[in-house]
């Protein structure tokens, strides 16, 4: 199976669907990365934040321990457009890699690189027959995420949290917050299915 993840920054597809991906790679599956943005940015002062050396970096890194191939376009953090531009960049990569399952941003993110890069890949998955989205941080929003899919990443757990800790400038900033968040989300989730982790996700299609 080739399997292509959209995600808006380096770190997004980690936290939202990296045990699942991890699972992908295990089974022999074909795993992609794609980030839309160099994912720097600097806070309301002009101090910078996170350069996009070090975002490229820290992905790189993670991607490296998923076992995905990694993409990156350019476009700049805040500024991923809901457009035919990108729109056919990501189904040129769909139709290339002959992908037949895709991973997006869950479309009620309150964060816009989220809202349209999963729009956007929405959009140029349309023909693709699994299409599924996750969530990738903790905002409440004014849409509820209705997780209906369960993937049991027990056996990857830890390795889920490497990939995560590969991002060190974020965590930083963050005071790794992550870490406790996500983990007790994924037990949580991993409850309601009987396993120990599980990742979930809003099924937008799922051919059987």
């Amino acid at each position: 199976m080739n399997v292509l993840a959209v995600g808006a920054h380096f770190d997004d597809l980690e936290l939202g669907c990296s045990g699942t991906l991890i699972k992908h790679v295990q089974n022999g599956d074909k795993v992609t990365m794609l980030v839309t943005t160099d994912s720097a940015y600097d806070n309301p002062n002009g101090e910078e934040i996170r350069s996009a050396e070090v975002a490229l970096q820290e992905g790189k890194a993670a991607a490296e321990i998923i076992g995905a191939r990694l993409i990156c376009l350019d476009y700049k953090t805040f500024m991923v457009p809901f457009d035919d531009n990108l729109g056919k960049v990501i189904l040129n990569y769909i139709e290339t890699l002959k992908i037949d399952m895709v991973y997006c941003h869950w479309l009620y993110d309150l964060h816009r690189d989220h809202q349209y890069t999963g729009k956007t890949t929405l959009m140029a998955a349309r023909h693709v027959p699994r299409l599924l989205m996750y969530r990738s941080n903790y905002y409440d929003t004014e849409q509820q995420f209705r997780g209906n899919f369960y993937s049991d990443i027990s056996e990857v757990m830890e390795k889920k949290i490497e990939v995560i800790k590969a991002h060190k400038s974020e965590l930083e900033r963050v005071r790794y917050k992550w870490l406790d968040f996500f983990q007790k989300m994924h037990e949580n989730d991993g409850q309601k299915i009987g396993v120990t982790y599980a990742e979930c996700f809003e099924v937008v299609k799922y051919l059987i």
